[in-house]
């Protein structure tokens, strides 16, 4: 694995290191760029955020190194509450889009708190959330056939309609083999949602999706069918002008590690690939360490599947709270097609080009990260310690609106 440089822009909104978020990939549209939408999540302090944000490419510089400019989007009329575990999908019709929201858990209601269940957390009303980008409004709709909440299932979509698969309720503490189709229709005045209840879902939650080629078809793998017992099986899935048609496929050769670990979790890589992680055995235990696999599907006429293990380290959690079911996280991949990719790597097969260097880096007092973030700064690269958890080698900073233009304060300086 490479890991190359990314910082935000100095205008992006601060954006929280979040788990269990909803994100949605936004193809480009009416002259904006590809993105990504979130929403919700979880925060390290086991705050559940509201907000949603676009993220979206702001340049590429040397050495392929990314800026990224994240503006959190303020939503007019019934907007979801603070949630995680939920999917976002994003639909097309009639030449517009919107996207889909849907399930999640959120913390019980304060009036319905009592000692015993103060940080509980309750399924969120099966309401389905529709949100237009494009006019900044957000709209609540109920609707008969989905009666239950459900959390951590998978959501796919194509042209109009979204495909809900699997998923948790807490109420019943089951994973029913559920799988809904939910239609919008975009007409000029108020949306039509319809459902329809199929027949063919699957037991799973916390699964990973990936895609297979440009078209609509997916290879499903991880996730858990019990609390206890992780699902190793794998399974095709495609969309199609007809519905949506699941099978089974070859199941990898999972290693020892993975067969015996708890718990597993990861992301779609794109193109067929995914990226598994497991916790780290030993003695004593190393402290956030995982070993990670990349599995890679490829269609010459049937599944083939290959495992390649490496070594890595993983900010995630493995206290037993987290430990099911863990949410995957996501991609996040910006306008670079396979060819593209190829022909850089050949360009830089010197290694010349390809290295790192230092004098390429940005201003970065152009980009939200200062020593001394002002005249009475507390804060001593010398001698600075973590505030948060959360922050590993810098300390973390948050944007004040006061001033001109605004400016970005140590956590520490806030006051």
């Amino acid at each position: 694995f490479k890991l190359r440089p990314i910082s935000f822009s100095s205008d992006s909104s601060y954006l929280p290191p979040l788990r269990c978020l909803a994100l949605a990939r936004l193809e480009p549209h009416n002259n904006e760029p590809e993105g990504y939408l979130i929403h919700g999540g979880r925060t390290p302090n086991n705050e559940l955020s509201s907000a949603t944000y676009v993220l979206s490419m702001e340049s590429r510089g040397c050495n392929r190194k990314l800026t990224l400019c994240c503006r959190e989007r303020e939503l007019a009329g019934e907007l979801p509450g603070a949630r995680y575990g939920h999917t976002a999908s994003v639909v097309y019709s009639r030449g517009k889009r919107a996207c889909v929201l849907f399930g999640g858990r959120s913390y019980q209601p304060p009036g319905e708190r009592t000692t015993e269940t103060w940080n509980s957390v309750v399924d969120c009303p099966p309401q389905v959330f529709l949100m237009d980008l494009d006019y900044s409004c957000c709209s609540a709709h109920q609707i008969p056939d989905l009666t239950d909440g459900q959390s951590f299932h998978l959501s796919l979509s194509r042209g109009d309609s979204v495909y809900l698969l699997g998923g948790h309720t807490l109420a019943s503490d089951s994973r029913p083999p559920r799988l809904f189709r939910l239609r919008v229709e975009l007409p000029l005045g108020s949306p039509k949602l319809s459902c329809e209840v199929l027949d063919n879902g699957l037991s799973i939650t916390s699964a990973i999706a990936t895609r297979l080629g440009p078209g609509h078809e997916y290879v499903i793998l991880g996730g858990y069918k019990s609390d206890q017992q992780k699902q190793l099986q794998c399974n095709t899935v495609v969309l199609d002008e007809t519905g949506i048609h699941i099978e089974s496929c070859e199941t990898p050769s999972w290693s020892g590690e993975i067969c015996g670990s708890r718990t597993w979790f990861g992301g779609s890589l794109g193109r067929g690939q995914a990226l598994i992680a497991v916790p780290a055995e030993g003695y004593p235990a190393p402290a956030d360490a995982f070993c990670l696999y990349q599995v890679s599907f490829e269609r010459e006429g049937g599944v083939e599947d290959s495992q390649q293990q490496q070594q890595g380290c993983s900010q995630e959690s493995t206290d037993m709270e987290d430990s099911g079911p863990l949410e995957d996280s996501e991609e996040l991949y910006f306008g670079r097609e396979p060819h593209e990719l190829e022909m850089m790597m050949s360009t830089n097969s010197d290694g010349e080009d390809d290295a790192y260097n230092e004098d390429d880096e940005e201003d970065e007092s152009q980009s939200g990260y200062w020593v001394r973030c002002c005249s009475t700064c507390l804060v001593d690269a010398n001698v600075w310690e973590p505030y948060y958890s959360t922050e590993l080698t810098r300390p973390a900073m948050i944007f004040c609106s006061q001033g001109e233009g605004g400016h970005w304060v140590h956590v520490q300086c806030m006051e």
